[in-house]
């Protein structure tokens, strides 16, 4: 099996708030791996003491241990585990209940010999490549449903975020663990593996550089590292243009490739 991961923070100013790792037992008999998107605060106070990097370090460590450890357990109870134990390091010090607690996107995906499974919550992506080089995109999709419009206003965004009718994002409660998009997949349907954060996502879904399956390809040609160069050469260029196709010139920018072992 072969992996490949490559983190950039958006703004060498500002702490990265994107996470990932890949664990793979010595066995070699399957893996997991995790991609996080911190979800950055407007300025202000936001009832913790900690920060995004601090909260997505702690989420994403919990995670690839017990997706690895807990292989009896679905995701979902992954996800819900992992929320109840970043919670409980930092209850007794900062307000949970903040509606801007720190919270992230989240990617998980485990393999065995026999079933890729997938878990998906909010808007980074996840990629399955088939033996044939078909490529399914696993979305959740939630917040594109919601016009730009009211994504631009703070308090709108607020009054939907873990709400019903809005979106979903890994915060203080494990319950949302039922909110993720979760499904599996045969192993032997499964040749390639990649989670994206959507700084990363954006050669596809904001530049239209090419659709998933491309972009597949061109992870496996040139690996996560040239489709950022890509990404970045593409925001740089745009930001010559105005800047009209995006909010800030540059996101904090993750991918994972992982080509499985038999595949």
């Amino acid at each position: 099996m072969h992996c490949a991961l490559v983190t950039e923070p958006g703004d060498p100013e500002r702490p990265n708030e994107d996470w990932a790792s890949v664990a793979v037992p010595a066995s070699g008999q399957g893996g997991s791996l995790v991609v996080l998107d911190g979800v950055t605060p407007p300025a202000g106070d936001v009832g913790c003491v900690h920060g995004v990097p601090w909260f997505t370090a702690r989420l994403g460590g919990a995670l690839i241990e017990l997706s690895g450890s807990r292989r009896d357990i679905p995701l979902t109870e992954v996800l819900a585990l992992s929320i109840r134990r970043t919670a409980d390091a930092h209850r007794d010090t900062c307000d949970l209940s903040h509606v801007r607690t720190p919270q992230a996107t989240a990617v998980v995906a485990r393999w065995d010999e026999e079933w890729v499974e997938h878990l998906v919550l909010s808007d980074s992506t996840l990629l399955l490549e088939s033996p044939d080089g078909a490529v399914r995109a696993v979305l959740d999709d939630r917040l594109d449903r919601i016009p730009r419009e009211i994504l631009r206003s703070l308090s709108a965004t607020d009054a939907l975020r873990n709400q019903e009718g809005g979106f979903f994002t890994a915060a203080a409660d494990p319950e949302v663990a039922g909110r993720a998009v979760t499904g599996r997949t045969p192993r032997a349907e499964v040749r390639a593996v990649a989670a994206l954060t959507d700084g990363a996502s954006r050669w596809t879904d904001l530049f239209e550089e090419g659709d998933w399956a491309d972009l597949m390809g061109l992870l496996g040609k040139e690996g996560p590292h040239g489709l950022i160069e890509r990404v970045r050469a593409l925001e740089r260029a745009d930001a010559a243009r105005g800047g009209a196709l995006r909010w800030k010139t540059h996101d904090d920018a993750t991918a994972v490739y992982a080509r499985l072992r038999g595949a």
